[in-house]
Formats: C-alpha cells, sequence, structure tokens
C-alpha cells in the first residue's frame, strides 16, 4: 500500500496530463479551469485506494478515478448555476468567468469525458463498473432534485433529509470504493462492504459540514461560518429545531427565518440550536455513521490507511 501522499500525486499527475481538443476552445477551457480549482481529490484517492487494498493493479484504476472526478466537478459546475454561487474554491465558479449557457454546456462536455474515462476500465470488469457508474450517476441527480424540492417544503423531515444526502453526496464515495474493489477482482461482499463502508463516511461528512457551517472555526472551515442559515438552507440542524421548537422560541425561530439575513441572525440562530441541544443531536449522529462506517472495515484487509483517511474526513474540528 502507498501513502495517501503518494496516491494524490499520481491522481494529480494524471488530471494535468488529461488531453483535450484544442478547439472549440469556449468548450473545454472551461472544464479545465473547474478541473484546475483543485479540491481534496477524495473521489479518485478512494478508487485508487481500494485497488490497491485488494491487491489490482492501481494502474487499471486510475483512468476510472478520473471519470468520477471529472463527474464529481462536473455536478458542482451545474449545481453552481443552479444555486447562483459567485465562488467556487476561492475562484469565481465557471458561470461568473464566462456564463450560463457556456457552464451547461462545458458541464455536459465533462460528463461525456468522465463516462470515457470510466470506460477504459480493463474489459473484464467494464460491464460491472459501467452499471455502478450510471446506477450513481442517477441516484445523484435524484439527490439534486430532492434538495431543490425541500426549498419550496416547510415539511421536510429528517429522514428525508438524510436520505437527500445520501444520493447527493454519499452514494458517489461508496461508488469510488467499490469500483476500486471491483477492478482489482475483491469478492462480491467485499466489495459490498466497502460500499457501505463509504456511504456511510459520506453521510458522517456530510452532517459534519453541516455542523461546522454553524459551529465551525472560519478559518479552519475554509468559509464564511452561517451561511447555510443565512440562506435558510434545511439542514440536519434547521430541521432538527423547527421539529423541537415549540412556544415563544418556535416563534422567535421561524421570525428569524422570514427576517433579514445578517451576523445577527445567524447570532440567534445558532442560539435557539444550542438551547434546543441540537449541536448535541448532531455530533451524536455524525458518531453513529461514523461508526457504522468503521464496522464495515472489519471485513476489508489491509485497511489501515483507509481507516487513518476516514477518520481525517471525520476529526475536522467539532
Amino acid at each position: 500500500m502507498l501513502t495517501v501522499d503518494k496516491y494524490l500525486e499520481l491522481i494529480n499527475n494524471a488530471i494535468t496530463s488529461i488531453e483535450y481538443p484544442q478547439t472549440p476552445l469556449g468548450l473545454y477551457e472551461p472544464v479545465k479551469y473547474q478541473l484546475d480549482m483543485g479540491g481534496k481529490r477524495v473521489r479518485p484517492l478512494l478508487t485508487v485506494m481500494a485497488c490497491d487494498m485488494f491487491g489490482g493493479d492501481i494502474n487499471e484504476a486510475i483512468s476510472p478515478a478520473l471519470g468520477l472526478e471529472i463527474f464529481h466537478n462536473f455536478t458542482l459546475l451545474h449545481d453552481d448555476v443552479m444555486d447562483k454561487a459567485d465562488i467556487r474554491r476561492g475562484r469565481p465558479t465557471v458561470h461568473k468567468a464566462w456564463n450560463e449557457n457556456t457552464a451547461i454546456l462545458s458541464g455536459d462536455a465533462m460528463q461525456i469525458v468522465a463516462t470515457q474515462k470510466v470506460c477504459e476500465a480493463p474489459l473484464r470488469v467494464l460491464k460491472e463498473v459501467l452499471n455502478l457508474y450510471n446506477k450513481t450517476a442517477l441516484e445523484i441527480c435524484e439527490g439534486q432534485q430532492y434538495d431543490m424540492d425541500f426549498e419550496a417544503r416547510e415539511d421536510v423531515t429528517r429522514e428525508e433529509y438524510i436520505e437527500m444526502i445520501r444520493l447527493k453526496t454519499a452514494v458517489l464515495l461508496g461508488c469510488a470504493l467499490k469500483m476500486g474493489a471491483i477492478i482489482a477482482g475483491a469478492a462480491s461482499l467485499q466489495a459490498d462492504a466497502i460500499y457501505k463502508f463509504g456511504e456511510n463516511i459520506g453521510l458522517a461528512f456530510q452532517l459534519q459540514d453541516d455542523y461546522l457551517d454553524v459551529y465551525g472555526d472560519a478559518e479552519t472551515f475554509g468559509k464564511k461560518i452561517g451561511g447555510d442559515i443565512l440562506n435558510n438552507k434545511k439542514t440536519y440542524m434547521l430541521i432538527s429545531a423547527l421539529s423541537m421548537a415549540t412556544g415563544e422560541t418556535k416563534e422567535r425561530l421561524e421570525k428569524l427565518l422570514a427576517g433579514k439575513a445578517d451576523d445577527e441572525k445567524i447570532a440567534q440562530v445558532t442560539r435557539i440550536y444550542s438551547e434546543l441541544g441540537v449541536d448535541k443531536i448532531a455530533r451524536e449522529k455524525i458518531a453513529e455513521y461514523s461508526q457504522k462506517a468503521l464496522g464495515y472495515l472489519d471485513e476489508i484487509p489491509n485497511n489501515g490507511e483507509l481507516k487513518k483517511f476516514a477518520n481525517s474526513l471525520t476529526e475536522r474540528k467539532l
């Protein structure tokens, strides 16, 4: 097994080596711009790690791993258009640097390039890899639709929210790991176990993201604290607060949600979360999914590096 840094070096070198057609520049330049924004490269990392863990040839996993990273970035590009987001990883989003039509079309091209890369999986496992990839891609679209539907609903439950983030975020982590296992020739039970590990660690990671948006440190977290509160985003924490608040507390919360989006709103909503114990509930849920994920690793050989990496994802400052 290699170190995480070595895997990342291989992945980043492979990303910079991708050759795109020279023309039309207006189609491919935004694609390169989006991928050059960086990021943790979590999904391709998990694919090559899983392949290595099961004794496979990681060179066979590199192209499919890149496909997942390109697909992930395609979803971010289109999400930014739908969310009207101006900044991604400290740089103007594609639709701000160019325009919305360019962002949509370049995103479509990214999805096609992603599929081409996944299709470079070894022929002996290509059908299984493509079935997994297509199933995951469709689930991610379903998760995004639920997320948009929730914006217009006031009765979203915690269970519905968990299912939405499972589809929108967690299944791609499970897919990345299982794809690497399939390429390496892992037994079906082990491939399924590593998928469930990824799915559960993805749920823990997204719930922690929600938590850190309220209780994190801006410098460590990498973005302004309270953004979800300002936008009335239906996170696990807000849904929990709305379901638990009664009487005067419920009136205060509803008034804040309908009021001005400023720092005072962040402070007051955060205070209500703490009064209701929503922070404790969120931490318990993060721990629940983290422990469930780690339990699946008991079925997996050579899991030391993956366990350390999982802990690094879920032990950001709480």
